[in-house]
């Protein structure tokens, strides 16, 4: 489904990521992994538009993106689910919700009940504030804001950084629903080894702007994966 090529990025005259392939299949989780500081925020912030590219190309299910901005990302299929969250505060729950409508046709301008059905506690939260949410209920409206825009590649950046055990099985349960539906493919970048490997068919590991290795779950235990990790 999202197919990137040789994408290259920099900020001002620093390259941060170099010559990166990356293919992320429908029905599959895809785990970029690496230490901090290696580029995996930055290959998210290229993939979802908001951070232009220096060079590379872009497909979602088999047609060119152009990832001039994060409205052409989105409009292609790509959602991005941002480090931090970045609910806004002052704004109801369902107010940021339907956020998630601006690249859709005003005749799909609806909720869909199955955001509700993942994430329960947001039905009942729909007049609060977002800043008034836990961060593990701020995390969910992030992922739920996502869904809304209807995507083909859901790209989620820490989902589980600073959140409560509880919600953190919540979320990967989510998450290995979305993925059996089979209707997107998932891209998660992730510091906590044990969730992303428990939840991803498939991991990129990114050493200094690079790819280091990538290889399906099948043939990469997770000692391989700590032994890349260096943890």
């Amino acid at each position: 489904m999202l197919d990137i090529a040789n994408i290259d990025l920099k900020y001002g005259q620093s390259q941060i990521l170099f010559d990166i392939s990356l293919q992320a299949e429908t029905g599959k989780i895809t785990a970029v992994m690496g230490n901090n500081g290696v580029g995996k925020t930055s290959l998210l912030k290229a993939i979802s538009g908001r951070h232009p590219i220096a060079g590379g190309t872009a497909r979602v299910g088999g047609e060119p993106v152009q990832l001039a901005s994060a409205f052409q990302a989105a409009r292609a299929g790509i959602a991005y689910v941002p480090q931090g969250r970045e609910v806004f505060p002052m704004m109801t729950v369902l107010e940021n919700m339907e956020t998630g409508f601006a690249c859709l046709p005003k005749s799909e301008h609806v909720i869909p009940e199955f955001v509700f059905e993942l994430f329960p506690v947001l039905r009942d939260m729909q007049t609060r504030r977002g800043g008034d949410l836990s961060g593990g209920q701020q995390q969910q409206l992030a992922i739920a804001r996502a869904l809304i825009t209807k995507p083909k590649v859901l790209l989620l950046d820490e989902p589980t950084e600073g959140i409560q055990p509880n919600v953190i099985q919540q979320i990967g349960d989510a998450l290995e629903l979305l993925r059996d539906q089979g209707e997107m493919a998932i891209v998660l970048v992730e510091q906590n080894a044990d969730f992303a490997y428990r939840i991803a068919d498939t991991f990129t590991v990114i050493e200094q702007g690079q790819v280091k290795r990538s290889a399906p779950k099948s043939s990469y235990s997770k000692d391989d994966l700590m032994a890349d990790l260096a943890l």
